[in-house]
């Protein structure tokens, strides 16, 4: 941690320093066996270093469990037959460096470690071993902007931006531009039980991308809706990173995260197989 410390302050011109407040750290305890970064000359916003997260999940139901309910019943009571816990790998010694106006788009077959690279990113898992380090707070898309179904829309974007830390006059400002971004129009005085999931996920992008961000990841928020929803989405990420952000962008779609990304992670059991210039990850990628 020292030495990431000592990298991070000499790419800033600054003394080597204990991280401060605007610095977030999801350490492991007790790290081991770190490798050393190749910083290039930039700014950095997230340091991911010898990344492990182990995931704890139980084992899917025996035949046995899945007879009638008198013996299910009978085989619990005896503390027979429980499901057993088993320990997902999910992510192998990931190591990178991200910059400001980075837009980097991570690939990979589903079970890959995409999404959980990214909720580490945001501080949601803890890794296993290695640590992250992020200058600026992460914006998970869908977390900061939470939607409650019973709501309308209109009421989850004043309290999705809220929640970003906007104040009431930039939920003013920004109030008809994310209306009329997601394309919602009439059905924003509607329950958000309403409305299909096409048009959930328009509106979450929409409230979590009216703010500036330092760091945002985005999980397949762009896999719904029309093209003309794709163009805006792309335009709004080319604004953040103009904007000095950092952008974490997950996507089914290879074209989207081509046109959009000036960097691709291509990940591979958990382990990072290629990292660099879009077009060479993602034909290597459709080859492999």
């Amino acid at each position: 941690m020292a030495e990431l410390t000592k990298e991070l302050s000499q790419v800033k011109g600054e003394k080597p320093a204990v991280p401060g407040k605007d610095v977030r750290v999801h350490p492991n305890p007790e790290p081991q066996g770190k490798r050393p970064l190749d910083v290039p000359t930039g700014t950095p916003t997230v340091i991911v270093d010898d990344l492990h997260i182990v995931y704890r999940v139980y084992g899917a139901a025996s035949d046995a469990e899945k007879g009638n309910a008198v013996n299910a019943l009978t085989r619990i009571l005896k503390r027979q037959g429980r499901p057993q816990m088993k320990e997902v790998h999910a992510v192998k010694g990931v190591t990178f460096v991200a910059y400001h106006g980075d837009a980097i788009g991570i690939v990979g077959r589903n079970g890959s470690g995409k999404s959980t690279l990214l909720r580490a990113i945001a501080g949601l898992l803890p890794p296993h071993k290695g640590a992250v380090y992020t200058d600026g707070q992460p914006s998970l898309l869908g977390v900061n902007a939470a939607l409650m179904r019973e709501l309308t829309g209109e009421r989850n974007i004043v309290l999705g931006c809220y929640a970003m830390g906007m104040t009431p006059a930039e939920v003013r400002e920004k109030y008809q531009e994310i209306v009329d971004f997601s394309g919602i129009d009439e059905f924003v005085q509607l329950p958000m039980s309403t409305y299909s999931s096409g048009m959930g996920a328009r509106l979450r992008f929409a409230i979590s991308s009216a703010k500036t961000h330092d760091v945002l990841l985005i999980d397949e928020a762009l896999a719904t809706g029309d093209r003309e929803f794709r163009k805006k989405s792309e335009e709004r990420i080319r604004q953040i990173r103009e904007s000095a952000g950092t952008v974490f962008l997950v996507a089914h779609d290879l074209k989207v995260i081509e046109e959009t990304c000036n960097r691709v992670i291509w990940l591979h059991k958990g382990k990072i197989k290629m990292d660099g210039d879009p077009k060479e990850v993602i034909a290597a990628y459709n080859k492999g």
